[in-house]
């Protein structure tokens, strides 16, 4: 039973390292698209894209599961109805912390938002003391290594700490991203991931609607055009498929066998993935500040995961609940 629960960690820790790798990866194709497109007409496309994408894999899905256990019908459109309100509230939480991180990475540069937004993984743990949830001193220590080493990979020890206003938009969008990791946490694991993710990328792409004209025109004097549009069709693609339709759900589903403030800590990696990345497509060069950052990253996640009780000899415990 217990080398069961410890392959079901594992299977789900490695899914949210995935989508790490495929956060990280996109990450240049949002720096790029966003070179010429407004943040909320990136946003709102891509995020329509990714919950577009969705659907016909939920119909077939669906179709494939009704035949299998025609008896279980209703049962299964109830949790269908589920997921959809609850993908709605998620959408909510996403379309704040999504929109908040674009207007701000156009006054600021891509290693200092990567390391504000990545502050989520201090504050989950912290707004997790507020849900009763357990937190080992072994996890708090991670998650301060973790954001030593996020300092060193995105800022460095040369780096421009001065606050600015982008950086107040970067500091919600972490509090908002923190409480879409600690929701989706506490949903119930009966919920449709795909279903709940597909709702909550259309929700989002219909709260950023509105804003286009309030933010990207008015404020950035960025019009949305189809040749602009046009241009960046293949980052806002990328980011759309890979890191909407793809990456989200796999959070989703991966969040499912894993404490909240450990899946912050794998999925934090996305900066780890996005500098070696930037190695091995771009052949750009980690300074050896950069390096220190990947190492003490990866120590932090490895340290994340140790059971406590494992250093006792002969103990018989369970495994730790928070890790």
């Amino acid at each position: 039973m217990k080398e069961q629960k410890k392959n079901t960690q594992l299977t789900h820790s490695l899914i949210l390292l995935l989508t790490a790798i495929i956060w990280g990866t996109s990450f240049v194709a949002q720096s790029s698209g966003m070179q010429t497109v407004g943040p909320l007409i990136y946003n709102c496309i891509r995020m329509f894209l990714g919950g577009l994408i969705l659907i016909p894999i939920i119909y077939i899905k669906n179709r494939i599961e009704a035949r299998k256990h025609p008896e279980l019908t209703d049962n299964y459109k109830s949790i269908q109805k589920l997921s959809i309100r609850k993908g709605i509230t998620a959408g909510i939480i996403l379309a704040v912390a999504s929109n908040l991180q674009n207007v701000a990475m156009i006054d600021t540069s891509a290693g200092k938002a990567g390391f504000m937004t990545a502050l989520y993984i201090i504050l989950v743990p912290i707004l997790g003391i507020f849900m009763k949830k357990k937190t080992s001193v072994l996890t708090w220590i991670s998650v301060f290594l973790a954001i030593v080493g996020l300092y060193f990979l995105c800022i460095g020890r040369d780096g421009d700490m001065s606050l600015v206003p982008s950086d107040i938009l970067l500091l919600g969008c972490a509090l908002f991203f923190s409480f879409h990791i600690l929701y989706i946490d506490s949903l119930d694991k009966s919920i449709d991931g795909l279903t709940l993710s597909s709702t909550q990328f259309i929700t989002t792409g219909f709260i950023s609607i509105p804003f286009i004209y309030l933010i990207d025109i008015l404020v950035f004097k960025r019009f949305p055009s189809f040749d602009i549009l046009w241009e960046a069709r293949l980052p806002i693609f990328y980011s759309g498929f890979m890191s909407c339709g793809i990456a989200y759900t796999l959070q989703i589903i991966g969040q499912k066998g894993v404490n909240p403030t450990l899946a912050s800590l794998i999925m934090s990696l996305e900066s780890v993935v996005s500098a070696i990345s930037g190695l091995i497509i771009l052949r750009q060069k980690l300074s050896v500040d950069e390096t220190i950052g990947c190492i003490v990253m990866f120590t932090a996640v490895i340290l994340a995961q140790i059971n406590p009780h494992s250093f006792k000899k002969g103990s018989t415990a369970e495994p730790n609940p928070e890790s």
